[in-house]
């Protein structure tokens, strides 16, 4: 192995370690919690390297984003996978980004919820964004009618998932009703 190779990857492990600890650090005390100064001590690096790797908290929290966008993608594309039939995968997608939501908060919020410098709904969103829509897409694209745009629906779809997570999260929704309130949605989808 060249030193460049050894060099590169010992840049992409201390990369990964830094999203790491700021993942962690967000789920445990909140990403008001996550500073360059606070990463730095966590992973015993000085900050100046962390800065060598990103521009700053919202670069990480980008990274963190965009991971998370990859394990939503495999996660959709799983339950979609196992169902059976249209309305069967579009509520096996509904539960599961539901339950993703409820099960990271502060990794969805670094995805969905702040403000991070990714372009998302278009071409030059980073592909683990572009694989998470394509798996709602992929769900939502059976149901459409043939005057539907399945994009626009799919997106639709999305904000109503959205709108669910973030509204129970915030205690404006109770809990106790989620499974009717995905059964009323997914019904609505479905029924033409």
């Amino acid at each position: 192995m060249s030193i460049q190779n050894r060099r590169e990857r010992e840049r992409a492990e201390r990369e990964q370690l830094i999203v790491t600890a700021a993942r962690e650090l967000a789920e445990t005390e909140g990403w008001d919690s996550v500073t360059t100064r606070r990463l730095a001590a966590e992973i015993e690096y000085s900050q100046p390297v962390l800065y060598s790797h990103f521009k700053g908290k919202d670069a990480i929290m980008a990274a963190v984003a965009v991971q998370g966008c990859a394990e939503l993608a495999t996660e959709l594309r799983a339950a979609r996978a196992a169902a059976r039939g249209a309305g069967d995968a579009l509520a096996a997608v509904a539960e599961t980004y539901t339950s993703f939501g409820r099960r990271r908060p502060a990794l969805y919020d670094a995805m969905f919820t702040y403000l991070v410098d990714l372009p998302f709904a278009t071409p030059e969103a980073p592909e683990p964004l572009q694989a998470a829509f394509r798996e709602i897409l992929l769900a939502v694209e059976p149901i459409a009618m043939t005057d539907d745009d399945p994009g626009l629906l799919t997106e639709t779809f999305w904000a109503a998932l959205h709108g669910l997570v973030t509204l129970m999260r915030s205690g404006r929704l109770p809990e106790g009703g989620h499974e009717e309130r995905l059964r009323l949605l997914i019904a609505h989808f479905t029924t033409p």
